[in-house]
């Protein structure tokens, strides 16, 4: 078996488009998390959170990318692919994740309440599942952050 080639040359402008598409998510009054999906180098999926706006609780931005990135490719698999998220995705998230076949997951800040990759356990390791998936965190990790904590500064000084 050979190994797997992995290339990180675009991994930080992917997650900067992804901080631009969280940023969109915070004007809409949405948590501020963007993900990108990409195969072959090419932007096949983009989204934001929209669990509010949508009246959807699954509407977190990497459902809606990956929504987004099956529409485009006319299958609900996406081997070969890359998602790039600004926050550590969760266990809803990461099962998407695994059925979608994403062969690679890149994510810059930690969710310690709620994140699966590392944070809350290592989801994406266990033996009951069919598909491995590549993980990479840490990327633009504080940016990411920050425009989190940026959101929820501004959110509770209005209260």
């Amino acid at each position: 078996m050979r190994p797997r080639i992995i290339d990180r040359s675009g991994d930080q402008a992917f997650m900067q488009l992804a901080l631009e598409l969280a940023a969109e998510g915070a004007l809409l009054g949405e948590v501020p998390v963007g993900a990108v999906l990409v195969q072959q180098g090419q932007v096949i999926g983009r989204g934001f959170n929209r669990p509010i706006t949508d009246n959807d609780p699954s509407a977190h931005a990497e459902m809606v990318a990956i929504r987004d990135a099956a529409k485009a490719v006319s299958n609900y698999r996406l081997p070969g692919s890359t998602l790039y998220v600004t926050l550590e995705p969760c266990s809803m998230c990461a099962g998407l994740i695994v059925h979608s076949r994403i062969e690679r997951v890149v994510y810059g800040a930690l969710e310690p309440k709620a994140g699966v990759v590392q944070s809350q356990g290592q989801f994406f390791t266990q033996g009951f599942l069919n598909h491995r998936v590549l993980v990479e965190g840490g990327v633009l990790a504080q940016e990411c952050g920050q425009i989190l904590s940026d959101f929820f500064k501004a959110r509770r000084a209005k209260s």
